[in-house]
């Protein structure tokens, strides 16, 4: 991974709750929580980050959290809300967004996300500028 990442990382800081953008400034979403891997030395490294209201409400836990979870399953239009997941590997940049070296089309993303991105985020003034 050739990632120009922030030494030391530190996952509260600089990933979770940032924007994440592709490889063309465009939106991607928020790194809502973040999947775990252990090296084979016994180490913790972030394996990919999570996208999604499922994700965060995972991540806030609670009764907050839980309905969260239980309204992305609701509106969600096929069988599992799994969140959007991004492998850590396709990282290329952390700074005050999440720059992906890749483009938002060829990534999985769940189709809640794709109807809040383009009928409720994209509405916000500004809102595109988010990579820039």
């Amino acid at each position: 991974m050739n990632a120009d990442l922030p030494d030391p990382l530190r996952i509260d800081f600089h990933l979770l709750d940032r924007q994440i953008v592709d490889l063309d400034g465009r939106l991607v979403g928020k790194a809502d929580d973040l999947e775990f891997g252990v090296s084979e030395d016994g180490r913790p490294f972030v394996a990919a980050i999570l996208v999604g209201h499922h994700a965060l409400g995972t991540r806030i836990g609670g009764v907050l959290g839980r309905w969260m979870a239980a309204v992305a399953r609701r509106l969600h239009t096929t069988g599992d809300p799994r969140p959007l997941r991004i492998p850590f590997d396709r990282v290329a940049e952390v700074g005050s967004a999440i720059r992906l070296d890749v483009r938002h089309e060829l990534l999985d993303t769940p189709a809640l996300e794709l109807w809040l991105r383009d009928k409720v985020i994209g509405r916000i003034p500004g809102a595109t500028d988010a990579g820039q």
